[in-house]
């Protein structure tokens, strides 16, 4: 459970996130030929097209959880296989393009407008770094190839799984695998999967790049 201050900061970072992750996934899909996701209103970047009640407290109060899900019709795609794939990459990659933006913009204020101790200064700059590692998690997290994650499916993809029997047994017990790894680290308090400790790490590492001291 995060303090109220946390979440303010992290609000806003959660909204972008979720929002650029799920209209990447819509756009690509409907560029690769699957206009579903359009036809549904899901080329927008109003967050009130993507965010999923439940999902977006959960993310807020526990650090994980879910945005409305695009939906993709494999008929329409031009190659299915493969664009599947690219749909599915379209989310976690529109993440960290995200953050990648933030600390670019970071690195512009602070060069531009030297820090002088204002506490609105200090807490834009917070609020931006909030955000960089909202969706750097973000990027990390939908990464792993466990279902319904985006990784399976590139994962799936690159094996050629999907239309094999194999395919239900993946999604399945991959699916069980991932929410019991969730629960035991809430109720264990432990990192079974490091997501913390490589978000901070791909943070400093941004920073640094962006010319910020180690």
């Amino acid at each position: 459970m995060f303090s109220l201050e946390a979440i303010i900061y992290f609000l806003p970072g959660v909204i972008i996130g979720l929002t650029v992750h799920e209209y990447a996934h819509a756009a690509v899909a409907s560029r690769l030929g699957d206009d579903t996701a359009r036809a549904m209103g899901r080329t927008s970047l109003n967050p009130l097209v993507h965010i999923d009640l439940f999902g977006f407290l959960f993310l807020v109060l526990l650090g994980f959880g879910w945005a409305k899900p695009v939906i993709i019709d494999p008929t329409k795609l031009r190659h299915p296989r493969r664009d599947d794939a690219i749909i599915a990459a379209a989310g976690p990659i529109s993440n960290l393009l995200v953050a990648i933006t933030g600390a670019a913009l970071l690195s512009v204020i602070m060069t531009v407008i030297p820090y002088r101790g204002e506490e609105l200064y200090g807490w834009v700059i917070r609020l931006i770094i909030a955000g960089i590692q909202v969706n750097l998690g973000l990027f990390i997290f939908n990464a792993i190839p466990l279902p319904p994650l985006d990784g399976s499916h590139v994962l799936m993809s690159a094996l050629d799984l999907r239309n094999t029997p194999h395919a239900g047994t993946f999604m399945k017990y991959g699916a069980l695998l991932l929410f019991g790894i969730i629960v035991a680290e809430q109720v264990m308090r432990v990192d079974i999967l490091p997501i913390g400790k490589a978000v901070r790490w791909l943070t400093e590492g941004l920073l640094v790049i962006f010319g910020f001291p180690k």
